[in-house]
């Protein structure tokens, strides 16, 4: 694990030097420095809302399955695991340990079945709500790209998305492959396999299946979402970015995909990551990639100061 989080921060550092050796730091710093404080206490105010909702999804994916869990521990639990996300490595870190918690101490006894069957339900309330952003932050990204991509914007060269497409199978293809090495060197644990998979089919169908559920999951997760872009136009607001070559649709759209980046579990809470991608979209969209990196470090910044409330639930002893 230490060497690991070690790795990680490795990473992390290597990325953030190369992406500010190629940039104009001058103009970096100084998008960055007209940040204001009642800018700032707006943006940690929009990331109360955003906890709120995603530990309202949490709570309403948890009583789906038949586990009890009140909201207001569901809130100081996001916190936490907020917290932990953005110091340990992967950027999932604090979800595991928030499924742990309330596996080791859930809050109040399991509405129905046994001991392991609600552990696996406490696990997968876990897993499904961060399923549910996922759900809807895939394909928003893809009409984000798409969108971009007939407004004329996006310079992009044939033989360079075809790179970066054919690549990209390429690495699926590869993980697909290793996937299936792993399960035929394992065939013996495959009837275990076969009934988890059932038992996740079957949270799944609970925490999505209908109208009801799949419009909740989904309104609560495009709320999210909207949280995370109120943030980024927020900054932009702040510094001054909107209305230079940039309107608050297109810098949505870049934001989109500036998140779908963050999920790649490489470096710590997606610093390096998102900063390289914003490097290359802006510009891609006749953008200053400054522009793009200052968004991306003040973003990265907020999300930290709006986990800090973690950090008091961790040193508490809670």
């Amino acid at each position: 694990m230490a060497t690991r989080l070690i790795l990680r921060w490795l990473v992390t550092v290597a990325l953030l030097g190369l992406v500010l050796s190629l940039l104009d730091t001058g103009a970096l710093q100084a998008s960055l420095a007209r940040l204001s404080v009642p800018f700032i206490v707006l943006m940690l105010a929009v990331s109360v809302v955003q906890v709120a909702l995603s530990a309202w999804r949490w709570w309403y994916t948890a009583r789906r399955l038949g586990v009890s869990l009140s909201y207001p521990v569901a809130i100081r639990e996001y916190y936490l695991a907020g917290f932990l996300n953005q110091v340990l490595p992967g950027g999932v870190m604090g979800d595991v340990n928030r499924a742990w918690r309330h596996a080791r101490a859930p809050v109040g006894e399991p509405l129905s079945g046994n001991a392991t069957r609600a552990t696996r339900a406490i696990v997968h309330a876990v897993m499904l709500e961060r399923l549910s952003g996922q759900l809807v932050l895939l394909p928003v990204a893809v009409l984000a790209m798409a969108a971009l991509w007939l407004s004329g914007r996006f310079e992009l060269q044939a033989a360079y998305a075809g790179t970066s497409l054919s690549a990209g199978a390429g690495m699926v293809a590869l993980v697909l492959a290793g996937v299936g090495a792993s399960f035929m060197l394992r065939r013996k644990n495959g009837g275990r396999l076969r009934s988890y998979l059932r038992n996740l089919g079957a949270d799944l169908r609970k925490a999505f299946y209908g109208w009801r559920n799949a419009c909740l999951q989904c309104l609560t997760s495009l709320l999210v979402l909207g949280t995370y872009l109120a943030v980024f136009l927020l900054l932009a607001a702040d510094m001054d970015v909107l209305g230079q070559g940039v309107s608050p649709w297109m810098l949505a759209g870049l934001c989109v995909l500036l998140l779908l980046a963050m999920a790649v579990p490489v470096t710590i809470s997606g610093w390096g990551v998102r900063e390289g991608a914003a490097a290359l979209l802006w510009p891609l969209a006749g953008l200053p990639a400054e522009q793009g990196v200052a968004l991306s470090v003040g973003y990265g910044a907020m999300v930290f100061l709006a986990s800090l409330p973690g950090a008091l639930v961790l040193v508490s002893g809670r």
